[in-house]
C-alpha cells in the first residue's frame, strides 16, 4: 500500500471510528490508538490492489470476504459492534460526525441497524450496516473529506 493510500485510509478510519468502549464508557481514541487498530486489521485482513483501488478511488467497498473480515475487525475493535449485542448506533453517533449533527447520525445509524434475522455470519452483518451507513449522508461527508467526489 502506498504511503498516500495508507494516509487517506487512515484519515477515513479516524473519521469513521474515533471512539472505543472501555470500562463501560466511551472514551476518544488517540490518533495513535486508531492507527494501531487500522494497522492490526490491515495486517490480519489485508486488501488486494484491486480492492484498495476501489476503496480509495471510488469509496466502494466490494462485497468480498477479505473486505468484510477487515470491516468486522475494525468495527469490533472500536466497540461499535459485537456478535452478542449487534450494533450500537448510539456509539456510532458519537464518533467524529464528519460535520453532521449527532442526532442526525444517530437516526441514520439506527436506520441501518438490523437484527440479523437471517442469521448471516458476522462479517456479512457488519458489511450490510457499513454499506447502508456509507450510502447515507455520513458516507457523502466521508467522500467529501477524502476528496472522493
Amino acid at each position: 500500500m502506498s504511503s498516500d493510500s495508507m494516509f487517506k485510509y487512515f484519515i477515513f478510519c479516524l473519521a469513521l471510528c474515533s471512539l472505543v468502549y472501555a470500562d463501560g464508557e466511551w472514551v476518544p481514541k488517540t490518533s495513535y490508538e486508531a492507527y494501531r487498530i487500522m494497522q492490526q486489521c490491515l495486517s490480519e485482513h489485508p486488501f488486494n490492489k484491486e480492492q484498495l483501488a476501489m476503496i480509495m478511488q471510488n469509496f466502494f467497498f466490494p462485497n468480498e470476504p477479505e473486505v468484510r473480515q477487515h470491516l468486522l475487525c475494525y468495527y469490533q475493535m472500536h466497540g461499535l459492534f459485537s456478535t452478542l449485542e449487534g450494533f450500537h448506533p448510539d456509539r456510532v453517533a458519537k464518533i467524529e460526525k464528519l460535520d453532521l449533527n449527532e442526532e442526525e447520525v444517530l437516526q441514520i445509524a439506527q436506520g441501518c441497524v438490523d437484527r440479523n434475522e437471517q442469521k448471516s455470519p458476522a462479517d456479512e452483518w457488519v458489511f450490510r450496516f457499513h454499506i447502508c451507513l456509507m450510502s447515507s449522508k455520513v458516507g457523502d461527508r466521508a467522500k467529501i473529506i477524502n476528496n472522493i467526489v
